[in-house]
């Protein structure tokens, strides 16, 4: 393949193993060279307009800056790079503060590595690439009651309570305190005037607001 061709690739990921697992891989995929892979977004941030990558595959969780604030300076910095998020996070809030922040891709980490290859490619041509869980989140979200009186984290949070989620461990998915959670439950109950959380579940299941 061309040089012009060749698919350049910024790996910004905290765990050491999956970093440099996911450099090996990708750099034996011909047409595909990473440049370089960072700990940190800290730590890549003033090599990314000297490394110009076309693809940046970008981490959530991490020391310091976390993915989700560096999007809006990677995509000021690089507006046609692509943006992959890999991240082990596939709450509904997540995936669409990432999406309208200029990510072009959202893949959880249980994905197979055939899978971030081909993304790779895909969000380079144009695509979206999501994980099938997250994708679902997406059209679940164009096939909600538009007239939902529940704000999107009152729904995540009825939506994990429905799954069989405690308050603390909704809180820790979310990376809210336990009392957060409570107000909003009780926000949820008032909105949709139930006093258990099992009326809650069915009523918010039968008018589609979950």
């Amino acid at each position: 393949m061309d040089n012009n061709d060749t698919i350049r690739i910024l790996i910004i990921e905290d765990d050491e193993i999956l970093r440099m697992a996911y450099k090996s891989m990708l750099n034996e995929v011909p047409g595909y060279q990473v440049l370089n892979a960072y700990a940190s977004f800290d730590e890549a941030k003033r090599f990314l307009e000297a490394e110009s990558p076309d693809v940046i595959l970008l981490d959530i969780e991490m020391p310091g800056t976390n993915g989700l604030q560096a999007l809006p300076f990677i995509k000021r910095t690089l507006p046609d790079v692509s943006i992959i998020i890999l991240t082990v996070f596939d709450s509904e809030d997540m995936v669409f503060e990432a999406l309208g922040k200029g990510a072009s891709g959202y893949l959880t980490k249980n994905s197979p590595g055939s899978r971030i290859i081909e993304a790779v490619r895909e969000v380079r041509s144009g695509g979206g690439a999501m994980s099938t869980n997250v994708a679902r989140i997406v059209m679940r979200s164009f096939q909600k009651n538009p007239n939902s009186p529940l704000t999107r984290r009152e729904t995540e949070i009825l939506e994990l309570i429905a799954a069989g989620q405690t308050k603390s461990q909704v809180a820790q998915a979310l990376f809210i305190d336990t009392e957060t959670v409570r107000s909003h439950v009780k926000n949820i109950y008032i909105k949709l005037d139930v006093n258990s959380k099992s009326d809650a579940i069915r009523t918010a299941r039968d008018k589609r607001f979950i």
